[in-house]
């Protein structure tokens, strides 16, 4: 099975993700840090420190917290 990609060309299923920049994906979701910081449950300076790192490089509990968001997991729970 080939992976599909998006217009973005990124793997759907979220392969691709691990070397893009936490900004990058934060970006692509059009989140502030400020709002990705509120749905995560973390300070917003915690999230302006990692900006610039590739989510590979993160620590495990806040690539975690961070993950599902970035990957836009949390839109599929709004009741339309």
């Amino acid at each position: 099975m080939k992976p599909v990609f998006n217009n973005g060309g990124v793997c759907i299923f979220g392969f691709g993700l691990k070397n893009k920049t936490v900004k990058e994906l934060r970006k692509n979701q059009g989140l502030t840090a400020r709002e990705l910081a509120q749905q995560a449950k973390v300070d917003t300076i915690d999230i302006l420190r990692i900006d610039d790192v590739k989510v590979k490089d993160l620590s495990e509990p806040l690539k975690t917290k961070i993950m599902p968001i970035l990957r836009g997991d949390y839109m599929d729970k709004i009741p339309w």
